[in-house]
């Protein structure tokens, strides 16, 4: 149940502070990136030893395909990753007194690149299968233990300098979903895309990983 709790109060935190910054400043690309990462260190470092601080079903699928997390605990953190990420993004609306602009993902807006649902499709599922496989790797290596926390957060601050200007960067089910139910419109109907992408991403991550990484370890 520790698990559980930590991965709902770590994603409460990452949707309320990190969507908080891209509400707040207009989803502007350098604070909008650095937000969302140094979430990540700060979480990593406080409840990372208690759950792993996965904070992403994405994570957490590529973690059970791997067999590194079993199906019970699988459910019980998406769950508590989606509580936790609704809970963050109610709150949110409550402090800025609107449900308008809660930094949800969206992609077609003007001045984006790449305005089709299939350019969000690719950049998300790309993105989501380089943050998921460093977490894959990094996580393996002991030697990596004390700058895991570090090196994940300074990928997702990676992906999201790329990916904002598409789509505001998911790779992150909960983190879209919750916004987006709040904001409504067009989030809402493109939510979609921002659970299967990341999703897809993190199924070729976790393969690329058994098939090539992992085996190369092994012969090491």
């Amino acid at each position: 149940m520790k698990k559980y709790i930590t991965e709902f109060v770590g994603t409460f935190i990452l949707v309320l502070v990190a969507c908080g910054v891209a509400a707040i400043t207009g989803g502007e690309l350098v604070p909008t990136a650095l937000a969302f990462g140094l979430v990540i260190v700060a979480m990593a470092y406080s409840i990372g030893n208690i759950s792993g601080c996965h904070l992403n079903p994405a994570v957490s699928f590529a973690m059970l395909m791997t067999k590194r997390m079993n199906t019970k605990d699988f459910i019980g953190y998406v769950i508590a990753q989606i509580l936790g990420a609704i809970l963050g993004a109610f709150l949110l609306g409550v402090l800025l007194g609107s449900y308008s602009n809660l930094g949800a993902n969206e992609y077609g807006l003007i001045g984006q690149l790449g305005k089709t649902v299939w350019t969000a499709l690719l950049v998300e599922t790309i993105l989501t299968f380089i943050f998921v496989t460093v977490i894959l790797e990094v996580t393996s290596k002991k030697e990596y233990s004390n700058v895991s926390g570090l090196i994940i957060g300074l990928t997702l601050t990676l992906v999201h300098l790329f990916g904002i200007n598409f789509t505001g960067t998911s790779v992150n089910p909960a983190r879209s979903l919750a916004p987006a139910i709040f904001q409504g419109g067009e989030p809402l109907s493109q939510v979609w895309v921002f659970i299967v992408a990341p999703l897809i991403g993190s199924f070729l991550a976790a393969l690329f990983y058994q098939l090539i990484l992992l085996p190369q370890k092994r012969k090491s």
